[in-house]
């Protein structure tokens, strides 16, 4: 029995064992694949095919971001405050079910520091002056860009940017009497003192009970507008958990409820007002339990919220008194108007409705016709329509033939390691791609895409959020109504699809009263016409002249490196795909044709000698390289 038992314990140690040095050997090849923001460890034989340039010496210091630093006090933003209680109501159920999937990555974390590492320092000496690289040319309106820079970067608000403030005349103050004494007191905790237009204009409308359609331009305190009164609203009729359900926000997206949500926990908090968050990618059941107990206001996402108003019996909705969509338009835009129409039809009718869009379609006036019950009241800043985008915002784009992207935002980013940066691709794939690329090579980058993981998604967003500088790669689910505190620049490296899209995205930076940011939209040469409709849509933009000779040329690196490197290999494979697809993809067809596209100089830009071999599921269309390249590339790593 005795000698039963040894052996049982020498096969479990010895399986063990073996289980540890397989997996070593995969974090080999695998390190690379770890998704947000980290140095990549390299061996020495990997590392001298990793990106350099002969002008890049060997014994320059990196900067060491990869683990985003959180902001100490400066930020009052809405969501700082509220992270951890979300992320307890959030994952409270999904991290005891990842119990064991954890204690595995806690395992693969031990043996990688085990795995040596041999520092290559890289200079950054020629990527020193993207500043100096991108010199302003004059717009044809002959605008003295210097004088521009000193009325943007100045400490004291410009004539310029009086006129066209986002701030009222008004004070939050002006409420007492028919606001609360608790939400004033939260307001004045969470810093604001004066009202904007779009709060002036809703407020007291809707403390009134009207419905309201609104627009407003990003950044302009939209989400105060409508929350204020929902609080409200509630606490006068003294709603109680036991009446279930008072009050349900509906956001598109998971990033853009859980900013939402944050902003709701601050303004209750001398509130006894109870609240919840129930989004796709959460634990159901918990929030089912949550539910049955009694939500007063419920900030969801339309699917999942559909989804209890279904199937979740203890769900009590019946005495719902006010629903808010919020972005209306982009609810519509990925895919949820059937779900809508379902949720309005489900909701009680007698009930108060809040409807914000920023771009108003039929689609639009056939939702606001099935919610809107009452007579609205319609709301928007009223600007002077010399511009479509915020004040403060400082635009250019940068003509660059597609080949030679990659050197430019490698050097860009290079160059920014101490701003905070947001960059935009069109395709999830893209995205993975180029952040696995820029880690293993130690530009420290994070990403968010659709196609992650909502733990993944959450953790990135709130740590860029809290971050004073870094970089974050991603797809257009952060371009509409996330509020991401001082971000410096915002890069689209592929084009949007139309104006409208290029609005949202630059909306990012230059947030709020006096809020300053820069943007830059990289273009092909052929691709310029886009500048005609971005005029069209009254959108200044200036053009950056690149000095190539100060640009980083890393393409023969990054060639060496996909051919060394099977994981990149495969993931630019799908990058290219993803790309080509959603260039066939845009609205816009007489500039972004896929037909008239250069997929040599394409593939050229994710890392390929020539273009691999692969079926784009475009009418048929495939992309044949020469046999050799390819099939010798995949025979080596097979």
């Amino acid at each position: 029995m005795m000698f039963d038992l040894n052996l049982k314990k020498f096969l479990a140690l010895s399986m063990s064992f073996c289980r540890e040095r397989a997996l070593k050997r995969k974090l080999k090849v695998l390190r690379h694949q770890q998704d947000g923001i980290g140095k990549s460890s390299m061996d020495s034989d990997k590392r001298k095919d990793a990106i350099t340039t002969e002008n890049l010496p060997q014994n320059s210091s990196i900067s060491e971001t990869k683990d985003y630093d959180s902001a100490k006090g400066n930020y009052k933003g809405r969501i700082d405050k509220a992270t951890s209680e979300i992320a307890a109501n959030l994952y409270e159920g999904t991290l005891e079910e990842n119990e064991s999937k954890k204690k595995l990555k806690k395992k693969k974390r031990k043996i990688e520091q085990q795995i040596g590492k041999e520092e290559e320092l890289v200079d950054e000496t020629n990527c020193s002056a993207v500043d100096d690289d991108m010199k302003e040319v004059k717009s044809s309106s002959d605008v003295d860009t210097k004088n521009e820079e000193k009325v943007l970067a100045g400490s004291s608000t410009s004539a310029l940017m009086l006129s066209q403030s986002i701030l009222s005349d008004k004070s939050f103050s002006s409420l007492a009497g028919i606001v609360s004494e608790q939400t004033l007191k939260a307001i004045g905790d969470m810093g604001f003192e004066t009202m904007t237009e779009i709060q002036a204009q809703t407020i007291p409308s809707l403390l009134e009970g009207r419905d309201v359609m609104g627009a407003a331009k990003t950044g302009s305190g939209k989400t105060l507008a409508f929350l204020v009164p929902a609080v409200e609203l509630l606490y006068k009729l003294r709603f109680l958990p036991r009446n279930g359900t008072g009050c349900i926000v509906i956001s598109p997206t998971r990033e853009l409820s859980m900013q939402t949500y944050g902003v709701l926990i601050e303004l209750l908090k001398y509130h006894s007002i109870t609240h919840g968050l129930v989004i796709g990618g959460a634990n159901r059941k918990i929030e089912a339990t949550k539910l049955s107990t009694g939500i007063c206001i419920l900030v969801a996402t339309p699917g999942r919220l559909l989804d209890h108003l279904r199937n979740t019996t203890e769900f009590t909705y019946k005495n719902l008194q006010c629903l808010i969509i919020d972005e209306a338009d982009r609810i519509l835009e990925i895919g949820f108007e059937l779900e809508m129409q379902q949720i309005i039809r489900l909701l009680p009718k007698q009930r108060q409705t809040m409807l914000f869009s920023a771009t108003q379609t039929s689609k639009i006036e056939d939702l606001a016709k099935l919610a809107l019950k009452k007579e609205p009241l319609f709301v928007g800043i009223a600007s002077n329509v010399q511009q479509a985008t915020v004040q403060g915002l400082r635009q250019g784009y940068a003509v660059c033939p597609i080949e030679n992207r990659f050197s430019l935002l490698y050097t860009f980013l290079r160059k920014n390691k101490k701003k905070k940066v947001m960059v935009f691709f069109s395709s999830c794939a893209s995205v993975k791609y180029h952040s696995d690329l820029l880690n293993y090579i130690e530009v420290p980058v994070a990403s968010i895409h659709g196609k992650q993981k909502q733990q993944k998604r959450t953790s990135t967003f709130f740590s860029f959020i809290k971050a004073q500088a870094g970089t974050l790669l991603c797809t257009d689910v952060a371009a509409r109504g996330l509020d991401i505190p001082k971000v410096d620049w915002i890069v689209q490296y592929d084009p949007p699809d139309d104006p409208t899209d290029y609005i949202h995205r630059v909306g990012r930076t230059a947030r709020g009263e006096g809020g300053q940011g820069n943007a830059l939209l990289i273009l092909q040469p052929s691709e310029l016409k886009f500048l005609y409709y971005l005029k069209q849509a009254k959108i200044p933009v200036l053009e950056y002249e690149c000095s190539w000779d100060k640009v980083a040329n890393v393409q023969k690196q990054l060639e060496k490196l996909l051919k060394s490197n099977v994981y990149l290999f495969k993931s630019a494979i799908e990058a290219f795909k993803g790309y080509v697809r959603a260039y066939d993809s845009h609205q816009l067809k007489d500039i972004f044709n896929v037909a008239t596209l250069d997929l040599q100089a394409v593939a050229k830009s994710f890392g390929f000698e020539s273009p691999p071999f692969v079926d784009l599921g475009i009418g048929g269309l495939k992309v044949r390289s020469r046999k050799s390249r390819a099939d010798m590339v995949v025979k080596r790593h097979h």
